[in-house]
């Protein structure tokens, strides 16, 4: 009995340990869903806000969950098809990213309803499509996890990716619903007195800079995430060549004193935004542009 009970607790303490490090390598992509969501809610009215997002973080378990039991099986028995998989998923993001930037430079947003306007119909396809970026940042979670836990047992790894996919989505979810609900907090303390009013005010004011900043990381986050996976997955297939030459810009700015680590990360980071866009614009010319082009009589 003392035996049995020393080996669950082992496995218990080692399981959180592995937890630990798959979220912790992880990381960089949770930041970039942290910071992609809020743009889904900005503009909703206040009352209607948590709701959406408890829609969107259950629609990120089912994501997770059907990830999960995908990943598994494909690394069981056919573990070489996760890689294209994953790049269909990155060439998406790019897209996603490109439309943005070719959005805000060509001002081509389209004619939408106020946010307090919108109806049921209107809701329902944001929060779809939340969930449908949230599948591919969920899907490199997931596959980054599986990644470093490649040498333990499958119910060992079953049950450290669900632990993962629980906590990593109460963290990111938690964390968009404080920042849209921070104005609300802010008009709160601003009927109070001293010094509560004072934070009060500025967190109003902070709001509509914090939600224009996310946006702007957001679109960032997507190219950088899209074109890493991009990069990564064709160095898996045996077309490294891309990857080693940004590995090599990267690493030549890694001996400068003090900044040289984040130096190195930021041209890594940078050159796989770039691809990210590079590939994605295409994608955005042959969606958007062209058929238009192809749709004007001709003169």
């Amino acid at each position: 009995m003392a035996g049995g009970l020393a080996a669950l607790l082992d496995d218990v303490a080692m399981i959180a340990k592995l937890t630990s490090a798959t979220s912790t390598k992880a990381m960089a992509v949770v930041i970039d869903d942290a910071a992609v969501t809020p743009r889904y809610v900005t503009g909703l009215s206040p009352a209607r806000e948590l709701p959406i997002i408890w829609r969107i973080a259950k629609g990120s378990l089912r994501n997770k969950a059907i990830i999960l039991v995908v990943a598994l099986a494909l690394s069981q028995f056919i573990p070489w098809i996760l890689t294209p998989i994953l790049m269909l998923g990155g060439t998406y993001l790019c897209f996603e990213g490109a439309e943005k930037v070719w959005e805000a430079v060509s001002g081509h947003h389209g004619e939408e309803e106020p946010a307090a306007d919108r109806g049921e119909k209107d809701e329902n396809t944001l929060v779809g499509g939340a969930i449908t970026t949230d599948f591919i940042l969920s899907a490199e979670i997931m596959v980054i996890s599986l990644n470093s836990l490649a040498e333990e047992g499958f119910w060992r790894r079953a049950i450290t990716l669900t632990l993962v996919g629980i906590l990593i989505t109460a963290l990111v979810y938690g964390v968009v619903a404080l920042i849209v609900k921070m104005d609300d907090v802010g008009l709160k303390l601003k009927e109070g007195k001293g010094a509560g009013r004072a934070l009060g005010g500025l967190l109003v004011a902070a709001m509509p800079k914090l939600l224009a900043a996310l946006s702007v990381i957001g679109i960032a986050a997507m190219l950088w995430v899209g074109g890493h996976i991009l990069l990564d997955g064709a160095a898996k297939l045996g077309w490294g060549a891309p990857l080693g030459l940004v590995h090599g810009l990267a690493h030549a700015t890694a001996s400068v004193p003090v900044a040289g680590e984040t130096l190195e990360w930021v041209v890594e980071t940078a050159c796989s935004a770039v691809l990210g866009l590079a590939v994605g614009a295409v994608i955005v010319a042959v969606v958007h542009l062209i058929p238009k082009r192809a749709a004007e009589p001709a003169r």
